[in-house]
C-alpha cells in the first residue's frame, strides 16, 4: 500500500507539472496568437476540431485503455496494438483527405479542403506514439511525459507565433498543431526505450477487443458530442461567431480540463491496481473527488466573476463577445471533474459496458438540447449544457453507488462544503467589480488576489479535510526544503 501511495503522490506531482506546463504554455501561446490573428481564423480551425477528435479516437480504438486496464500485457499484446494503430492511422488520414471537399462544402469555406488534408498528417504522426505514451501512463511515469509536453508545446508554439507574425494567418495555427504532434512523437520515442517486436497477433487484439471496443465507442460518442456544438455553430452562424465560442471554450477548459486531466490520468491506473478492493476504491474515490473540487469549484466560479476584465485584458476588446459564453461554460465546467473521476472508476473495474450505456444516454440528451435551444442562439445552447452537466453527474455516479457503495447523495454531502465556500467567494469577487478602478488590469488583479485570500481563509477556518491535507503536505515540503538549505 505504501508503495502504491508513494507512486500515486509522485504520479500526481509529475502529472501536475506536465498538465500545468502544457496548459500554461498553450495558454500563453494562445493569448499571443489571439492578439495576432482574428476570430474567424480560429473559427476555421474550430470547424475541423470534431473531425480530428473523432479520427483520434478511431486511431486508439480503445486499446490504450485496455492496455492500462490489463494486469500483465505481453510483449505480443503491446506490439500488436502498435501495428494496429499504424494501420488505423493511415486509413483515417486517407478518409479525411477524401472527404475534405465535402467538409468544405458543408461549411461553405473552400479553404477547409487543404486545411483538412494538412491536419490529416497529425493522425498518421500520432499513431507512432500512442503505445509509447500509454506505457508511460501505465507505469505512472509522468516525469517523462512532462518533458515531452513542455518541449513539444513550447517549440511548436514558437513556430506558430513566428508564422503568424510573418502573415500566414490560419496556416500558422495548422502548422503549430502538426509540428506539435511530430515533436511529441520524436521525444517520446527518445525517452521510452520500448520498441515494437516483429510480431502481430490477432488473438491478442481479440482478447482485449471486448473492453477496448466498448471504450472506443464510448470515447467516440464522447468526443463527437463534446465537439458537436462546433459544427452546429459553424453551420448556422458565422466563422467569427465560432471563433468567439472556441476562444471562450479554450479559456474555460484551461482550468477545468487541466486539473481533471492531471488527476484523471493518475487515478485510472491507480484504481485499476486496486480494483479488487472496494473499500480502498471508495476511500480513493472520495479523496480524489474532494481534492479536485477543492480547486476546481473556486477556480470555475471565480472565472465566472472575473471573465469580463480577464478577456479585455488578455485578448483585447475585439474578443468581448466571448464574455457571456465564458461565464456560462465555466458553470458547466465546474462539474467536469466529477464526471471524469466517476467514469474512471468504471474503466478501472473493467465495466466498459456500463460506461458505454451512460455515454449513449447522455448523448441523446445532448441532441435534445441542441434541437430545442439552437433556434435561440449560442447562449441558449450553453445554458442547456449547464443543466445537462448536472444531470450527467447524477447518471455517472449512479453505478458508483451500486459497485462500491458511494452513491451521489453521499458524494454531494462530502462535496457541498467546498461548493458553498466557492459560491460565497465568487459573489464577493463579483461585488468587487462594482467598485471604481482606474483600468481593467487593477480590477482583475484585485479580484484574483481577493478571491484567493477569501477562499483559503474560509477553508482554513472550517478546516475542510482536503484543504487541511494539502496544507499539511505543503508545510511539510517547505520544512523539508528549509532543513536542506
Amino acid at each position: 500500500m505504501d508503495s502504491l501511495k508513494h507512486k500515486t503522490i509522485r504520479g500526481l506531482w509529475w502529472s501536475f507539472l506536465e498538465t500545468l506546463g502544457m496548459q500554461g504554455t498553450r495558454f500563453v501561446i494562445g493569448i499571443v496568437l489571439a492578439r495576432l490573428l482574428f476570430p474567424e481564423q480560429f473559427g476555421l480551425i474550430g470547424m475541423l476540431t470534431i473531425f480530428m477528435a473523432v479520427a483520434q479516437v478511431f486511431l486508439d480504438s480503445g486499446f490504450g485503455a485496455a492496455l492500462i486496464q490489463k494486469r500483465d500485457p505481453t510483449p505480443t499484446d503491446i506490439s500488436s496494438i502498435f501495428y494496429f494503430n499504424l494501420a488505423v492511422g493511415m486509413l483515417a488520414a486517407g478518409l479525411l483527405c477524401l472527404v475534405a471537399p465535402w467538409i468544405a462544402a458543408f461549411y461553405g469555406q473552400p479553404i477547409l479542403t487543404p486545411l483538412t488534408r494538412a491536419f490529416s498528417l497529425t493522425i498518421v504522426i500520432n499513431s507512432f506514439g500512442l503505445v509509447q505514451t500509454t506505457i508511460l501512463e501505465k507505469q505512472i511515469n509522468f516525469k517523462a511525459l512532462t518533458k515531452v509536453s513542455l518541449v513539444a508545446n513550447g517549440l511548436s508554439g514558437i513556430i506558430g507565433i513566428a508564422m503568424a507574425i510573418s502573415g500566414f494567418g490560419v496556416w500558422s495555427l495548422a502548422i503549430q498543431q502538426i509540428s506539435g504532434s511530430l515533436l511529441r512523437v520524436v521525444i517520446v520515442w527518445f525517452l521510452n526505450d520500448w520498441r515494437p517486436a516483429l510480431v502481430f497477433s490477432i488473438a491478442s487484439l481479440r482478447q482485449m477487443f471486448g473492453f477496448g471496443s466498448r471504450m472506443m465507442v464510448s470515447r467516440l460518442l464522447n468526443q463527437f458530442f463534446n465537439n458537436i456544438y462546433l459544427p452546429v455553430v459553424g453551420k448556422f452562424y458565422s466563422a467569427t461567431d465560432l471563433g468567439f465560442f472556441t476562444r471562450a471554450t479554450s479559456l474555460e477548459q484551461l482550468p477545468s480540463h487541466t486539473l481533471s486531466a492531471m488527476v484523471g490520468k493518475v487515478t485510472f491506473p491507480v484504481f485499476a491496481s486496486i480494483q479488487d478492493d472496494p473499500i480502498r476504491l471508495k476511500r480513493g474515490l472520495k479523496k480524489a473527488l474532494t481534492t479536485l473540487v477543492l480547486i476546481n469549484f473556486p477556480v470555475m466560479i471565480g472565472l465566472v466573476a472575473v471573465s469580463r476584465p480577464l478577456i479585455l485584458v488578455l485578448l483585447t476588446e475585439k474578443w468581448e463577445e466571448s464574455i457571456p459564453y465564458l461565464q456560462l461554460l465555466s458553470l458547466a465546467g465546474a462539474t467536469y471533474a466529477l464526471h471524469l473521476i466517476n467514469l474512471n472508476l468504471l474503466q478501472a473495474l473493467g465495466r466498459s459496458d456500463l460506461f458505454l450505456r451512460l455515454e449513449i444516454l447522455k448523448k441523446l440528451l445532448t441532441v435534445m438540447n441542441i434541437v430545442v435551444t439552437c433556434r435561440w442562439g449560442i447562449s441558449a445552447m450553453i445554458c442547456g449544457e449547464v443543466i445537462l452537466s448536472i444531470a450527467a453527474y447524477y447518471l455517472n455516479s449512479y453505478y458508483t453507488g451500486i459497485l462500491i457503495g458511494y452513491p451521489i447523495r453521499e458524494q454531494v454531502r462530502d462535496l457541498f462544503p467546498y461548493l458553498a465556500l466557492s459560491i460565497f467567494m465568487g459573489v464577493s469577487v463579483h461585488a468587487i467589480g462594482f467598485l471604481p478602478f482606474p483600468n481593467n488590469w487593477y480590477l482583475l488583479i484585485t479580484q484574483i488576489i481577493s478571491g484567493g485570500l477569501i477562499y483559503v481563509s474560509l477553508c482554513r477556518l472550517f478546516r475542510l479535510d482536503a484543504f487541511m491535507e494539502v496544507w499539511h503536505i505543503g508545510w511539510s515540503k517547505l520544512s523539508f526544503l528549509g532543513t536542506k538549505v
